[in-house]
């Protein structure tokens, strides 16, 4: 799989055309004698430089559309596409290699390593990326220029996030992939999160989708997608998108 041949002044998903298309897909989870459907037919598709947020209540399928998004799973049945490219059929090196060169990923808890830095956590990512920025370049965007030399004990809850942020980043990844990325964190904290990704989105045009429980995010969004029951529930564009700041929890 190549890598897009973009400048960083662009950004990777700044053409808006289809970045990944998802049709007909079904996830079943055998959990002892009982099979769990946890996606049931949805088709779903996320353009270049938009982002979305996926709501719904636990169990609704929100997390295992993401985890398919992102190359982590595979769909029982159904077809994904990566500009073009289906993955839904691909062997485990070309998601790896999928997931290495075009997907960032934020999860609800940090995941940093505590025996490096800020700056380190970061630069482990930038090592293996094949035109990554620099790690203080990332952590710059995130709003933590004054922070690279602090380790994961000595920063909060929020900086930590950011810090992951920048982690997923620092590859200019196409794709911006959050499962909920404040759900660890209070309003206030939240707040600050939530405009360190609207900032990186914006600056590097990726592709985001934003799994959540919390219906206030949704007001950030371009578009919306409703999950319930492991079906898309609503598909509804945001005619009036809040900044962060704006957003009552």
């Amino acid at each position: 799989m190549t890598q897009p041949a973009v400048s960083a002044a662009e950004g990777p998903g700044a053409d808006g055309a289809d970045v990944l298309v998802a049709r007909g897909l079904l996830k079943d989870y055998a959990m002892g004698e009982v099979s769990v459907h946890a996606l049931r037919e949805v088709d779903f598709t996320l353009h270049g430089g938009e982002l979305v947020v996926l709501l719904g209540p636990s169990g609704s399928g929100k997390s295992t559309l993401l985890n398919i998004l992102g190359g982590l799973d595979t769909p029982t049945r159904g077809s994904l596409f990566y500009r073009g490219e289906e993955l839904s059929r691909a062997t485990e090196a070309t998601l790896t290699r999928y997931r290495r060169a075009h997907v960032g990923f934020v999860f609800q808890f940090y995941n940093l390593i505590p025996s490096l830095t800020a700056r380190e956590n970061v630069a482990l990512v930038a090592e293996i990326a094949a035109r990554p920025m620099r790690a203080e370049e990332a952590l710059e965007r995130v709003g933590l220029a004054d922070r690279m030399d602090h380790f994961p004990s000595q920063l909060s809850g929020g900086e930590q996030q950011r810090i992951a942020i920048a982690r997923a980043i620092v590859k200019r990844p196409e794709v911006l992939l959050c499962d909920e990325p404040t759900g660890a964190l209070d309003a206030s904290t939240g707040r600050v999160v939530l405009e360190a990704l609207d900032a990186v989105h914006r600056q590097l045009h990726t592709a985001t989708a934003v799994v959540t429980h919390n219906a206030a995010i949704a007001q950030m969004a371009d578009r919306v997608v409703s999950l319930r029951d492991g079906r898309i529930a609503s598909d509804t564009p945001n005619a009036h998108r809040l900044t962060p700041a704006e957003v009552s929890w």
